[in-house]
């Protein structure tokens, strides 16, 4: 299917604008080519919930007609659509997206979660200082400060694009987080840190070229490559603990598939907490490990 392609046939309505879009989508090997279609049509349109679904019958408006054929191409041709509408939804919130950032995952919503329960656990009624490493849009961060305001949320990124994106986030939701620029953990050495969180880059290089496109080739490199396992964000996190006067009292990281065991290795390699818990996803799989208290 050529991506090149796509026109909308002539006056129909905009459930007829749907169905020919995720036809034409589908044929072009888009994933999910329904929602994908009604998620870019409520985006040209500007309308959702009610108004979208009471408009279906209407006819397609022509002002909107070269914009909704050019994001059925772009989306055809492998584009993610939260990069064409520049929104992801998670934990609640709405985030802006660019190619500058990897686009949150529900699966990060657990991970989000458990380090609010178990910071609750530590630090009941207190206010522990977190740090979300490498926090990308912001998702981890903003979600935390969204749940916990009485918390210190701080956040880091090695990319200045991507802090530029975070930091909208954070304002455009009136959250507080600080943010610092740097690798990893370095932007707060000396600093006395009590939680740390992250979604790293954790794919084993070789793997990326298998990857599918709408990830491989679009989705920002840095925040895909782990390294020759995919480990060496999670090798580098913990020999960086040395930079902070003490190790935070609980930590936690998601992981890539079949990556739970090792990461978790390495945690009480680490010697630091009393407990490690590996956590599966809504599929059964293990996707985050974290460490509890001092051991």
């Amino acid at each position: 299917m050529n991506s090149e392609g796509y026109r909308l046939s002539g006056a129909i309505s905009i459930w007829e604008a749907r169905k020919e879009a995720s036809s034409f989508l589908a044929a072009a090997g888009v994933r999910e080519p329904e929602s994908n279609a009604e998620l870019l049509l409520r985006h040209v349109l500007g309308v959702s919930g009610a108004g979208y679904l009471a408009a279906l019958r209407d006819p397609f408006p022509a002002d909107k007609r070269e914009a909704w054929e050019e994001v059925v191409r772009r989306k055809a041709a492998g584009e993610p659509a939260q990069y064409i509408t520049r929104e992801q939804e998670f934990y609640g919130l709405t985030f802006q997206v660019t190619p500058a950032v990897l686009i949150p995952r529900p699966e990060t919503e657990l991970l989000v979660e458990r380090i609010a329960a178990e910071g609750d656990a530590l630090w009941p009624g207190g206010a522990p200082y977190a740090a979300d490493i490498g926090t990308g849009s912001g998702a981890i961060a903003a979600a935390l400060a969204h749940l916990r305001p009485a918390w210190r949320i701080a956040a880091s990124d090695i990319s200045p694009d991507a802090l530029a994106v975070a930091q909208d986030n954070v304002r455009r939701l009136g959250l507080r987080v600080e943010f610092k620029q740097g690798n990893l953990l370095e932007p707060f050495a000396g600093e006395p840190l009590d939680i740390v969180v992250s979604n790293p880059p954790y794919i084993p290089a070789g793997d990326i070229p298998h990857l599918q496109p709408e990830v491989r080739d679009y989705e920002p490199r840095g925040a895909l490559d782990g390294g020759p396992d995919g480990l060496a964000p999670y090798r580098a996190m913990l020999a960086q603990l040395a930079l902070l006067p003490r190790p935070p009292r609980l930590i936690g990281f998601e992981l890539g598939l079949g990556q739970a065991a090792a990461v978790a290795d390495l945690l009480r390699a680490a010697g630091q907490w009393r407990e490690i818990v590996t956590i599966p996803d809504l599929a059964g799989i293990d996707r985050h490990v974290i460490g509890i208290g001092i051991g």
